[in-house]
């Protein structure tokens, strides 16, 4: 391989996660739902990462590779969701205008929060808490009055 072809190469590997990011143009094309969808499916997977990790953990030596390849994936998908909040939400859709920008705010922090939390621990309650945070900024989102 040439220098030429190895600089191309290194270069494609760096921009990839950049070229799949959500732009930061008004482009129209990503729907609101859709993204709190995606949120709560990354969610899930980062349940069911929890509960695996726990479970291999009860024989960590015979387990070192799935349980590095589930913390891979847990903290993959709540670093998506930290993406999704920041990229899209607080850099397009949360504006200073809306009434309710402060609760907004607050509440898109709250998710960023767990998410972070989700990260740090194995406490699998850490995932039921991120579900009811995207929920609840959900609701707020959309003006929904929430169901009791």
């Amino acid at each position: 391989m040439n220098k030429q072809a190895a600089i191309i190469i290194i270069l494609a590997a760096v921009t990839v996660g950049q070229v799949f990011g959500h732009c930061q143009i008004p482009c129209g094309i990503y729907g609101d739902e859709a993204r709190f969808v995606t949120m709560l499916e990354h969610t899930k997977t980062i349940s069911k990462s929890l509960s695996e990790i726990v479970k291999l953990s009860e024989t960590p030596g015979a387990n070192a590779n799935q349980l590095i390849r589930w913390v891979t994936n847990k903290e993959k998908h709540a670093q998506d969701i930290q993406d999704i909040i920041g990229d899209y939400f607080f850099a397009q859709r949360i504006k200073s205008s809306q009434a309710d920008y402060a609760r907004r705010l607050k509440l898109a922090h709250s998710i960023i929060v767990h998410a972070m939390k989700t990260k740090q621990s194995t406490d699998t309650a850490s995932a039921d808490l991120l579900a009811g945070a995207i929920e609840e900024f959900r609701v707020v989102y959309f003006g929904e009055q929430k169901s009791e």
